[in-house]
């Protein structure tokens, strides 16, 4: 059945074979029409590029394809299910990544900081449906948060799984001001969101990274002290002692894939602390020795429940926390936002800007930002 208003047919890009070069294909697709009790028809305005969208397209998470590529995304509410009373037509929302929580298992059941979690969701937008690299999506307006007035979209879009997901590792370490907290890969998409977020809750921020880009881009962002993890584990340690009296980071978060990312954030993290893994390498490897003689505790982190994304919005609208974007225009540029991921100099996070009209009346309502 049409919605009023809204086309039958949309432009998308999806992912329509396993492979992690292979180009995303633009086609034209249905405009989703059947709405669940729950859910939101958003007119996306704009959407980003994660690193998890590679490893959707290697096959990592068996993804039935075609599937509409992103999972990082927002928009315009333009439709809404029956039993969505929080949300009204025209609201500017965020989209929640979980999509139909089954509402009966133990985490559903649970503390609403384990929700997310569900076994049994129907799936991740953007990561095993579709998702935002599109004209319009569908999403859980369970899982999905109004943006405060002082967000943009470009800066919503990317906070949708990168600022989420850094929050919620900060939020997991449980650290109060005056700590300090080190991030292995601090310069990416991710680690630049972390340090400002880190910077705002009074933390010290210890950034590392083995790159030239990611290093200015972590010092810019926030990070009090910066080291080059090229310089070598032992040195590494050494330096982030020296500015922690000689005891180590309260507690570390891995935000890099490298082989020895989890190892040098449990070596750089004092006795008794918690390593928070975010990074997803096939294989997390730790000596033994930092478990067992150091006592580092390690815990895994997977975004956020929704009061936490609704907290890390309002904190944004607060502190002014700003996004470095790579910005392209229109799906058809999707292609040279890849490339330049891909290529491994890109600071911070690129994105597409979906509803190109929309966000030039935004910026001219902002003054220009």
């Amino acid at each position: 059945m049409a919605i009023e208003g809204v086309p039958e047919k949309m432009q998308a890009a999806q992912v329509v074979e396993v492979h992690y070069n292979k180009p995303y294909k633009n086609t034209t697709i249905p405009t989703p029409t059947s709405l669940s009790p729950h859910d939101l028809l958003l007119k996306v305005k704009v959407a980003s590029l994660c690193h998890t969208d590679g490893m959707v397209s290697s096959g990592v998470f068996s993804t039935k394809l075609p599937c509409t590529a992103s999972h990082e995304g927002c928009g315009e509410v333009v439709a809404l299910g029956s039993s969505v009373s929080e949300f009204k037509k025209g609201d500017r929302v965020m989209a929640g990544l979980p999509m139909h929580r089954c509402g009966h298992c133990s985490d559903c059941l649970g503390p609403e900081e384990f929700q997310h979690y569900c076994p049994n969701l129907k799936g991740h937008v953007g990561v095993t449906i579709d998702g935002a690299f599109a004209e319009y999506m569908l999403v859980d307006a369970r899982e999905s948060s109004k943006i405060p007035e002082k967000v943009s979209y470009e800066t919503a879009a990317p906070m949708a799984c990168a600022g989420i997901t850094i929050w919620g590792g900060l939020v997991r370490a449980g650290l109060k001001a005056g700590q300090t907290v080190a991030l292995v890969g601090a310069g990416g998409g991710l680690g630049h969101l972390g340090c400002q977020f880190a910077r705002a809750m009074g933390l010290q921020i210890v950034g590392i990274d083995a790159r030239d880009e990611g290093l200015e881009l972590a010092k810019n962002s926030g990070a009090h002290v910066v080291i080059d993890a090229r310089k070598g584990k032992e040195k590494v340690v050494e330096e982030v002692k020296k500015v922690t009296n000689g005891d180590g980071a309260d507690s570390a978060i891995t935000l890099s894939d490298a082989p020895d990312g989890a190892a040098l954030a449990c070596a750089i993290t004092k006795m008794h602390g918690t390593m928070i893994q975010i990074a997803q390498p096939t294989d997390v490897s730790v000596p033994f020795a930092e478990l067992i003689f150091r006592d580092i505790r390690i815990h895994g982190s997977l975004i956020a429940p929704r009061y936490e994304a609704q907290r890390m919005l309002d904190f944004i609208a607060e502190h002014n926390i700003t996004v470095t974007t790579n910005p392209f225009y229109g799906l058809d540029e999707i292609p040279k936002l890849v490339e330049l991921a891909h290529g491994g100099k890109m600071a911070g996070k690129g994105f597409v800007v979906v509803d190109e009209d929309e966000i030039k009346k935004e910026k001219e309502r902002r003054g220009g930002k």
